[in-house]
């Protein structure tokens, strides 16, 4: 499977009723991907839109509307790391001198096939394990 892998940031961006501009660029990318159906996710990613979508934005989302953002997008190809995923994503941490937890996006986005990362945390530019990491807002 070939695809584009989308950080929590993105999914965050698109959702956030405040990030003006960098809204209006994560929801198009987010409908293109829908439309193309190339869009690919993580439980993590799911995860931590929903505890930051609830918690962390300026005017938070409500319990269940961001759940029902999380059901909507659990339909899309959905990355769940088994305990060989873990491993190999602290070998990519180590390889790569990231954050585990970005680790694991790169070892999720690799599992599926895909061939970018859409992230705003990852380098643009930077290759991790063969796949290109690209910011949408830049």
């Amino acid at each position: 499977m070939s695809g584009e892998f989308v950080d929590t940031n993105v999914l965050l961006y698109a959702h956030d009723r405040t990030a003006g501009a960098k809204r209006d660029t994560a929801a198009a990318l987010i409908t293109r991907l829908i439309d193309e159906q190339s869009g690919l996710l993580s439980s993590q990613v799911l995860m931590e839109f929903y505890v930051s979508a609830t918690r962390k934005l300026p005017r938070p989302l409500a319990e269940s509307a961001a759940a029902e953002i999380v059901e909507d997008f659990g339909t899309w190809p959905l990355f769940t790391p088994a305990v060989s995923d873990i491993l190999a994503a602290a070998r990519l941490g180590r390889r790569y001198r990231i954050h585990f937890w970005d680790a694991l996006i790169v070892q999720g986005a690799v599992s599926l096939g895909a061939d970018v990362i859409w992230s705003e945390d990852l380098s643009a530019g930077q290759q991790y394990a063969g796949l290109s990491v690209r910011n949408p807002f830049a």
